[in-house]
C-alpha cells in the first residue's frame, strides 16, 4: 500500500484535524464526534445545512464546509456511514431557532444513522428535515443503496441550498428547492482502477489493464456492464446516452456540466472528457451555460471520471453564481 499514512485506524481524525490547522479562522473540528463545522455557527438567522458520509470522497463533504454552502459535515470511517450519535451530537451543536436540514446521499447506513439521528434530535425539540439526494442513474438499486445513489451531484444541491439558506430562506423552502435541484440533476461515472482503503490495504475489486467499469459506485460498487477500454469520446458517448435519456435532456436546454474525477484521473484528461462532453451536446441542441472539471466527490485513489448534467433555469444559476467561502476553493 503506497500512501502517505501513520495508523490506518487514525487516517480521518488526522485528516480532519489537517483540514481545520489550515484553515484556522473558518473552521472549527470536534474530534470527538469527527466533526468539521464553521467557526461562526450555528446562527439563528439561518437554517443549519449539515451532511455527512463516509470518509474517502474527499473535497466531499468536509472540505466544502464554510459560508454558502455546508455549515457541518459528519463523516464515517473511509466508505463507512457516521455513526448516529456523531450525527446526533452534530445536530445538537448546530441546532438553530430556524432548523436543521439534512443533506443525506442514498446509501443504506447514511439513511439510517440520519433517520435515527433526526429522531433523537426532535425529541429534544430541534427541527430537522431531511433531503436524500439520488443522482446516479447507473442502478436502479445495490447491496449498497435503498435506490439510485447520491454521488457528485450532490455538490448541485449542496451549492443551492447553501445560497439560498444565506438569504435566510426558511426549512420548507430549502427542501423544497433542493428536491427540486435533485430532480433535475443526473449522474453516471466510468473506473479504469480500482482504490486501497486504509485500514484495508488491498485494492477493493481487481480489474485488468485494458477493462473499465461503466456505472462504477464511489465505493467501488459494480456498475452496469465491465467492458473493454475505448477511446475518451467513446466513454463520453456512453456516459451522455445514458444521462441525457434518464430525464431526458432535450435540444433547448441549459444546463451545467460537470467532469468530475474520482481521485487518480489527471487534469488534463479530464479536459478531454469535457471537450467531448460539451460538443456532444451542442450536437444535440443542448446549450452547456455553466461548466464544473476537476475533483468534487472522489474514491480515494481511483481512476476514473463522472459526467453530471443539471437542467438550469434562471434561479438555479443565480445560486450557483453566489459566492461562497470553503477550504476546497472551486465553486
Amino acid at each position: 500500500m503506497s500512501k502517505f499514512v501513520n495508523d490506518p485506524k487514525q487516517f480521518v481524525p488526522e485528516m480532519l484535524k489537517g483540514i481545520a490547522l489550515a484553515n484556522p479562522d473558518a473552521l472549527r473540528y470536534v474530534p470527538a464526534y469527527n466533526l468539521i463545522m464553521r467557526a461562526d455557527a450555528p446562527s439563528d438567522d439561518k437554517v443549519s445545512i449539515i451532511q455527512g458520509s463516509g470518509s474517502g470522497h474527499e473535497p466531499a463533504h468536509v472540505m466544502v464546509v464554510g459560508k454558502g454552502m455546508l455549515d457541518a459535515a459528519c463523516p464515517g470511517d473511509v466508505f463507512s456511514a457516521p455513526p448516529v450519535d456523531y450525527v446526533y451530537e452534530t445536530t445538537k451543536l448546530l441546532k438553530s431557532e430556524k432548523g436543521v436540514l439534512y443533506l443525506v446521499n442514498n446509501y443504506t447506513g447514511d439513511r439510517l444513522a440520519f433517520e435515527m439521528a433526526a429522531e433523537m434530535a426532535e425529541a429534544d425539540g430541534i427541527r430537522v428535515r431531511t433531503l436524500v439526494i439520488d443522482d446516479d442513474v447507473a442502478v436502479s438499486g445495490s447491496t449498497h443503496t435503498v435506490g439510485r445513489r447520491g454521488v457528485a451531484g450532490n455538490f448541485f444541491v449542496m451549492k443551492a441550498v447553501g445560497a439560498a439558506a444565506e438569504c435566510g430562506d426558511d426549512l420548507d423552502a430549502l427542501v423544497a428547492l433542493g428536491a427540486r435541484v435533485n430532480g433535475v440533476t443526473r449522474t453516471m461515472g466510468v473506473a479504469l482502477s480500482s482504490c486501497t482503503p486504509p485500514a484495508k490495504g488491498a485494492p477493493l475489486f481487481q480489474i485488468a489493464a485494458d477493462e473499465m467499469e461503466v456505472g462504477i459506485g464511489i465505493h467501488g460498487e459494480p456498475g452496469r456492464r465491465r467492458a473493454k477500454q475505448v477511446t475518451a469520446n467513446e466513454v463520453v458517448s456512453l456516459l451522455l446516452d445514458a444521462v441525457v435519456s434518464d430525464l431526458p435532456f432535450q435540444a433547448g436546454d441549459r444546463v451545467a456540466l460537470m467532469i468530475n474525477g474520482l481521485g487518480g484521473t489527471p487534469i488534463g484528461e479530464l479536459y478531454v472528457l469535457y471537450g467531448a462532453a460539451h460538443e456532444q451536446l451542442a450536437s444535440q441542441g443542448i446549450q452547456v451555460a455553466r461548466s464544473y472539471v476537476g475533483e468534487y466527490c472522489t474514491s480515494l485513489e481511483m481512476a476514473g471520471a463522472s459526467l453530471t448534467l443539471v437542467r438550469l433555469d434562471d434561479e438555479l444559476m443565480d445560486l450557483l453564481l453566489a459566492p461562497a467561502e470553503i477550504p476546497y476553493r472551486v465553486f
